[in-house]
């Protein structure tokens, strides 16, 4: 092109931009990205371009750990501009730019995969979740470090889980702000009953929400600061609600995996009704957890730091079985790379030094990137983002027209409701679940009983005018 030509195209580029409502700040990066773009395919018409140029420069880019998450966000963007807007090609319409975008999520070093390697001590993740937060938490930790120091251990000694860990400092945090910023140890056992009413009558927080608190604050004080709890004072309890789950029927079932277009997507989906399993059961799922022979998946440190087996749909075991295949593929082109190592945990990894890089510890729904740990440093590519997931779901229940709340949750409360019409016992349903307490278990039972549903409506007693 001459250098009128050339200036006119990137003046035409630049307006499409504007279309999507890009902060002017960005728009020379954008420009930049199509450039190198153009440059990587010297001599090419861009008028000949097709997907599959777009799916090999886009995989050859998810190879490269310096480019952030954002940055890819915006590379997929520039292309789209460029061949959906200003060449208006024909493919590029019905190319998935939205969701190729939505995918391009790593885990950030705070995530609940990675949050307690062991690269760093307590104090030092202490002190990053600090800097990370900015807020209560960062000033009245940087109070009382040993408190939360100690809190941190006495919970990983136990194996809770890592939101629990979260979730306990916090209410820790807001506990002492509320009485002034005094130590814990000052202020006594009975100003948790204080901070409980104050909950409810200021805050007016939910019972779960509360009862929260009142176990972070129990445990704070006696595992922690080895207090004997005695009277921690009345206080207001509140209010809880009996709630039952939502459950779709088999056929909003359907009609919700219909509209998931994305195969892989539709088949995490299918894994969470096909086997009641959770999202996070989902996302972290192995290669070797799949049991082909016995048609079986094992669902590894679930809730509570437990196992469990739960049965493979026989309708997806095809479907499975190729989506380990692409698995395969990728992880070897990684290899080739150098890359291929994924997440294992701190005593596993020490324990089997080459187990990172064998593909049976491959994660079944892998990220579209790999990324650099920022704590450790270490190259990797982890599983998807759980969002990834939940923006599906939650744009096909609503394509599909189901005017219920659905979440991935949804899915999960589903599969118990199902089983249990079908006339299985409520223990079996307990054991694939998960369940440790078979009261939970119990909540999906208001299908059999369907209360109300046999009554007549005195409404259809009248007479029809």
């Amino acid at each position: 092109m001459t250098d009128v030509k050339t200036a006119r195209f990137w003046e035409n580029y630049i307006s499409k931009l504007g279309v999507y409502n890009i902060q002017p700040s960005a728009l020379r990066w954008h420009v930049k990205h199509a450039e190198r773009y153009i440059k990587a395919h010297e001599g090419y018409r861009l008028i000949n371009h097709t997907q599959k140029d777009i799916e090999d420069y886009l995989q050859n880019l998810s190879r490269q750990p310096q480019i952030k998450d954002w940055q890819h966000k915006q590379i997929i963007r520039s292309l789209q501009v460029l061949f959906c807007d200003l060449l208006e090609l024909h493919w590029a319409k019905s190319f998935s730019w939205e969701q190729r975008i939505m995918e391009a999520t790593g885990l950030r070093v705070e995530h609940d995969t990675l949050a307690r390697e062991g690269v760093l001590n307590v104090r030092q993740q202490l002190e990053q979740r600090v800097d990370n937060s900015n807020g209560l938490l960062a000033k009245v930790a940087s109070l009382f470090p040993d408190h939360f120091e100690r809190l941190l251990i006495e919970i990983r000694l136990r194996q809770y889980s890592i939101r629990t860990e979260k979730s306990y400092s916090e209410w820790l945090a807001r506990f002492i702000a509320f009485n002034d910023m005094k130590d814990p140890e000052q202020t006594g056992p009975e100003s948790i009953g204080r901070y409980l009413e104050h909950l409810v009558v200021n805050r007016n927080v939910a019972s779960a929400t509360q009862s929260q608190a009142l176990n972070a604050l129990i445990f704070f004080y006696k595992q922690v600061l080895r207090c004997e709890i005695g009277d921690i004072g009345v206080f207001r309890h509140a209010k809880k609600p009996r709630r039952l789950p939502v459950v779709l029927s088999c056929d909003e079932v359907c009609k919700l995996l219909s509209y998931i277009e994305n195969e892989e997507r539709r088949l995490m989906a299918s894994l969470l009704y096909g086997c009641g399993m959770r999202l996070m059961e989902c996302i972290r799922l192995r290669v070797l957890d799949i049991d082909f022979p016995y048609q079986q998946i094992l669902v590894r440190n679930a809730k509570g730091g437990k196992d469990r087996v739960v049965p493979l749909p026989q309708n997806l075991t095809e479907k499975l079985q190729q989506q380990i295949q692409l698995v395969k593929v990728m992880h070897e082109a990684d290899l080739k790379k150098g890359f291929g190592m994924v997440y294992i945990p701190g005593a596993l990894a020490r324990k089997y030094p080459n187990a990172p890089k064998e593909f049976r510890w491959q994660y079944v729904f892998p990220a579209t990137t790999i990324a650099e740990d920022p704590r450790s440093g270490v190259v990797r590519r982890h599983h998807i983002h759980e969002t990834v997931l939940q923006k599906h779901v939650k744009t096909a229940a609503e394509q599909a027209g189901i005017l219920k709340r659905v979440n991935c949750h949804t899915l999960r409360h589903s599969f118990a409701t199902h089983l249990l019409e079908n006339g299985y016992d409520i223990r079996t349903v307990q054991e694939l679940l998960g369940h440790a307490d078979v009261s939970t278990t119990m909540i999906y039972t208001h299908v059999l009983n369907k209360p109300g549903v046999s009554v007549t409506s005195p409404l259809d007693l009248l007479p029809v005018n």
